[in-house]
């Protein structure tokens, strides 16, 4: 048997070929995925996929895959749904524990983003039992248990493979009311956009496993990934939002347009208004750009329009692959839902508007 090595000499980021929501299969092969299914997608990172393909629930599964949401969402009667997500990936940070809480704030997010309440999860992990530590799996599982933990949310199980490349996360049930959802298709023209955390996650990720990240920039990108969207969803929900996607590895502008291809519109955004992380522009121009975020930026080419006086670095930071990044939100009433935001101390950030779509849904015009 291989000797494993100390857990404090360990480089997680070193063993994994991407970092975080960055590890994820491009925009462009899950609609091919989708396509070949013969089930209509915009890229859903949730369950919703898989639960709405099964089509077994009937009138009773209220999203699904055709509405490629954050997660699936079922209903057991007029006062309670069921919300289903799951998400994992490969090693964001080195140090183990705060990898398993951003594991496990970025699986609960997708039940934020819907309206919801986590209230059940299960493990996913995989891991290379022979060459590292079990100790360093432990203290992953009890990162994502204390996240868990501060959202009144039960880990009660979960499930480990053998794989060379280690990866974590979580199966999430969560609880919401059926009148009451935030989904991705209800986005209006003349509602306001308004963003709840900085940009760059992926960036400083990028930096960080080639050990070119500061340690104030790291622990600022890693106190934002580990911050919970409970505050934000109860603020939207307290506004009355309807409309409301997390922004995770598909990034602010590919979310965005996911939303708007399934809500029927276009939007303006401006680049200027857009907040971000300390230290995420200096690395960008540096030229620490991921590969996700590289996808993300070939997807997006044909649906996105930015202004040649937005600088470069701004706009690829518009398409970073986001991990645990915040919600989206499309409002009608954007000064109520600033006030809600501000009064749970959530940042709440005016990023641009919805229009009416001219020709196809789904365009994004990027002005400084």
């Amino acid at each position: 048997m291989t000797a494993q090595p100390a857990s404090d000499s360990i480089r997680l980021t070193s063993l994994s070929h991407g970092a975080g929501c960055a590890c994820k299969l491009p925009l462009s092969a899950l609609d091919q995925l989708m396509a070949s299914l013969g089930s209509s997608s915009d890229g859903s990172d949730g369950a919703a996929a898989v639960l709405g393909a099964a089509g077994g629930a009937g009138g009773d599964l209220l999203v699904g895959a055709a509405e490629g949401d954050d997660a699936a969402v079922l209903r057991l009667d007029d006062e309670r749904a069921l919300v289903l997500t799951t998400d994992f990936f490969t090693p964001i940070v080195d140090d183990a524990r705060d990898w398993g809480r951003i594991a496990a704030a970025n699986a609960l997010s997708d039940v934020y983003a819907m309206g919801g309440r986590p209230v059940v999860a299960l493990n996913l992990a995989a891991w290379p039992g022979s060459t590292l530590p079990i100790d360093l799996l432990a203290e992953v599982l009890r990162g994502g248990a204390s996240v868990c933990a501060s959202a009144g949310c039960l880990v009660v199980g979960g499930h480990t493979i053998d794989d060379p490349e280690p990866k974590y996360g979580m199966a999430v049930v969560g609880l919401a009311a059926p009148s009451r959802l935030l989904t991705v298709d209800a986005a209006r023209p003349g509602d306001t956009l308004v963003l709840t955390k900085a940009l760059g996650t992926g960036v400083v990720a990028t930096a960080h496993k080639r050990g070119a990240a500061s340690e104030d920039v790291l622990a600022a990108a890693v106190l934002s990934m580990t911050t919970l969207n409970d505050l934000a969803s109860e603020a939207a929900l307290a506004a009355g939002v309807v409309a409301a996607t997390d922004v995770t590895g598909f990034s602010l502008l590919g979310h965005l347009h996911r939303m708007l291809r399934a809500s029927g519109a276009r939007a303006v955004v401006s680049a200027s208004a857009v907040p971000l992380l300390p230290g995420a522009l200096a690395l960008t121009e540096a030229g620490y750009v991921s590969g996700g975020t590289r996808n993300n930026m070939s997807y997006l080419e044909p649906f996105v329009s930015i202004d040649p006086v937005v600088p470069e670095p701004v706009a690829v930071l518009l398409q970073d692959a986001q991990t645990s990044g915040g919600l989206l939100l499309a409002t009608s009433s954007p000064d109520l839902l600033r006030d809600e935001l501000v009064r749970r101390g959530v940042l709440a950030a005016v990023v641009g508007r919805v229009e009416e779509a001219a020709g196809s849904p789904g365009h994004i015009e990027v002005r400084a």
